[in-house]
């Protein structure tokens, strides 16, 4: 997997609270998704990229290289900033369409 394709993919993952009502989308909500819940996924989201990474780390060297704390604040920083598309959807352009539908 190439590092090409893996920034691709996180950037699929951190769109992905943003881009629909249900929970880690599974759970269905009766009422709308608050920005509490859409930063919790978005955290379990950071930690499952972790996940894929590592995998792709050890098939590529075959062995993890150590990290520490800086590595994961820059890198959760990073993911933040992959997310902006979807928060640009949900709360500025979603609500212009809306509005110009006439749906409140």
């Amino acid at each position: 997997m190439s590092s090409t394709t893996l920034i691709l993919l996180f950037l699929i993952i951190a769109n992905l609270p943003w881009l629909t009502e249900r929970v880690f989308l599974v759970y269905p909500l009766q009422t709308a998704k608050s920005v509490l819940v859409r930063l919790i996924e978005l955290l379990v989201f950071y930690f499952a990229s972790l996940l894929i990474a590592i995998a792709a780390e050890m098939r590529f060297s075959g062995e993890v290289y150590p990290q520490t704390w800086e590595f994961f604040v820059t890198t959760f920083c990073l993911f933040l900033v992959l997310s902006v598309p979807g928060v640009i959807y949900r709360y500025q352009w979603l609500p212009i369409q809306l509005k110009s539908r006439g749906i409140k």
